[in-house]
């Protein structure tokens, strides 16, 4: 069972790099399920049923979100009923929407969770640590392939529930910060991990935005509006590997796929 998992979209050009690169994957076979993270998919902040519309058209199987999910306001009913969207399982009781869904392959179920974490991170949210425990005592006799997206700002915070879940799941891969990380391993118990799967979009930027803007923020403190860049698009994420009998992680490898070095 091999997954293909689209770090953050951002913008226009990030949609279309994920369409592009999860078709390609699909059709070659190198992939059988597209798990894509695309809070950032409305020009950066949240997304829209349209766009979540033209992502799983594009090639995603399942949608993960993270702390912009509810930047769309229209879009919130949309996510409390499309069970491929998938926002933080440690959101407070009530929120809209789903912590976990589940993806029906030829292989068995693969159950995509998602956590939120609370280390400089503004959302409000319960403890994830305890709230994956709970999910999986009650929960992980049912799948035997689990993956969890951990969006959350400190690296330590990522590292730590890789640890916490390892040999309980059969990957965590980090969302958030938009820059890929070089640790990605399987553990010896079976766990396929990475810190940080990256960013799809326009890498000639600051995270996604154009360069001009972040730097006038950052020299003179002064709001500016924040444009979505367009150069250098890029796919970054991770490509799995899984024993789909006993859901065990066989390998897992980072993928940086260039798009276009122009803008558009």
């Amino acid at each position: 069972m091999k997954i293909l998992f689209v770090g953050d979209i951002v913008g226009g050009p990030g949609r279309r790099a994920m369409a592009r690169i999860a078709t390609r994957y699909k059709t070659a076979q190198l992939a059988d399920v597209v798990v894509a993270n695309a809070e950032n998919s409305a020009a950066g902040r949240g997304i829209t049923e349209a766009l979540a519309e033209e992502l799983f058209a594009g090639g995603a199987d399942i949608l993960t979100m993270g702390d912009h999910v509810w930047d769309q306001k229209q879009a919130v009913a949309y996510i409390g009923q499309e069970p491929r969207m998938v926002r933080a399982l440690n959101l407070p009781p009530g929120c809209p929407g789903r912590g976990v869904a589940v993806h029906q392959t030829d292989a068995g179920p693969l159950a995509v969770v998602q956590l939120m974490g609370r280390t400089f991170m503004n959302t409000i949210t319960d403890c994830p640590f305890q709230t994956i425990d709970a999910w999986l005592k009650n929960n992980a006799s049912h799948y035997r392939m689990i993956l969890v997206d951990m969006h959350a700002e400190a690296t330590s915070e990522k590292v730590a529930m890789g640890k916490f879940l390892d040999g309980r799941v059969s990957a965590v891969i980090g969302t958030h910060t938009h820059i890929q990380t070089a640790d990605d391993a399987v553990t010896a118990k079976g766990t396929a991990y990475m810190t940080d799967a990256g960013m799809t979009g326009p890498c000639d930027s600051v995270i996604g935005r154009t360069t001009d803007a972040i730097l006038q923020r950052f020299v003179t403190g002064m709001p500016t509006k924040f444009e979505i860049a367009s150069g250098d698009v890029r796919l970054h994420g991770a490509l799995v590997t899984l024993n789909p009998t006993t859901g065990k992680a066989l390998k897992i490898k980072r993928v940086e796929e260039l798009i276009s070095t122009g803008n558009h």
